[in-house]
């Protein structure tokens, strides 16, 4: 399919670096406007080259600074990079209320950092539905690193793993039951643990932790994830940070994981990808907004059942 002269054009110059059209491309995608598709389309084979690094943990655990303060070493250490800050949405606008990072404000002038905050507009699991396809326009960019920092919803916070290479959970002392946190499945998804405060007290107690339900469960790929102590605020640990990501990017090359991570990434990706695509459809040709509320008053009063009614309108579709 011949790409439309417009549309070569912007994709030719989102692929340069140019800060507007990659700008204007997020938004066009976050939004899910129709050309978002044609565009996607056209990114995605210059698309494949960055590292997804997804930094995860509870609210409070300091994320935002760590991420300002990891992407400083980065560029210190001449690599580009994109960032994604997930964000609570507004109840009244469906926007993000951290949109401004203001923490990360001190990289404005630097074209070698792209911020970008995203609301979840009710999406579970800390990514917003989109994450997926902006973390694309920023791989097709040139952007050596890609960090998404999700949400912070706490013990449900698992869905990263399933687009990040790397997965950075942010733990910090002395916001409760730690041990606790861990068994939730947060303790599963990590590659790295990072203590952040850890000049709080508590913080070698959180590392004893870690280390002893690392002994009770083994990980099938026989990594053991490294605990690394930060004080992000003042650049602490940072260092030793980047040197651990670094490591665990070589060992996924050396034992070829990161090929096996990135064809179990897109199986995922793509049954999101239908699922999303089949609501699409059944909404627009199905599913109008007073075919709705009959349907939905219908099953209220107990005149159908909803499981014959979803039967009845996927097989429509094949119609």
């Amino acid at each position: 399919m011949a790409i439309p002269i417009e549309l070569n054009k912007w994709v030719k110059e989102i692929c340069a670096g140019n800060v507007r059209a990659l700008a204007r491309a997020i938004t066009l995608v976050e939004s899910r406007a129709p050309e978002a598709h044609e565009l996607l389309r056209a990114l995605f084979r210059h698309s494949g080259r960055a590292r997804i690094l997804g930094l995860t943990g509870a609210p409070g655990a300091g994320k935002s600074t760590l991420v300002d303060a990891l992407a400083r070493e980065f560029r210190r250490a001449g690599k580009t990079a994109g960032i994604i800050a997930v964000d609570p949405s507004s109840p009244y606008s469906g926007g993000a209320i951290l949109g401004d990072r203001i923490r990360m404000q001190s990289h404005h002038a630097d074209p070698g950092i792209f911020i970008r905050s995203m609301a979840t507009r009710g999406s579970l699991g800390g990514l917003a539905s989109a994450t997926a396809d902006v973390a694309t326009v920023l791989d097709a960019s040139g952007r050596d690193l890609v960090m998404i920092e999700t949400v912070g919803v706490g013990q449900d916070e698992v869905d990263i793993v399933e687009l990040a290479d790397v997965t950075v959970v942010v733990l910090v002392p002395g916001m409760g039951d730690d041990v606790q946190s861990l068994k939730a499945g947060i303790m599963e998804i990590a590659d790295i643990f990072v203590i952040n405060k850890a000049d709080r007290e508590g913080a070698d107690r959180v590392e004893k932790e870690v280390r002893a339900m690392q002994s009770l469960s083994p990980r099938l790929d026989h990594w053991t994830p490294p605990v690394v102590k930060t004080i992000a605020s003042e650049g602490a640990g940072i260092g030793e940070l980047a040197e651990a990501i670094t490591q665990y990017e070589e060992y996924l090359q050396s034992s070829g994981l990161d090929v096996r991570h990135r064809v179990e990434h897109w199986r995922s990706r793509l049954e999101e990808m239908l699922r999303e695509e089949v609501l699409q459809q059944v909404v627009r040709t199905r599913l109008d907004a007073a075919t709705a509320e009959r349907y939905a008053a219908e099953i209220a009063e107990h005149k159908r059942d909803p499981y014959t009614l979803v039967d009845e309108i996927i097989a429509s579709l094949a119609r």
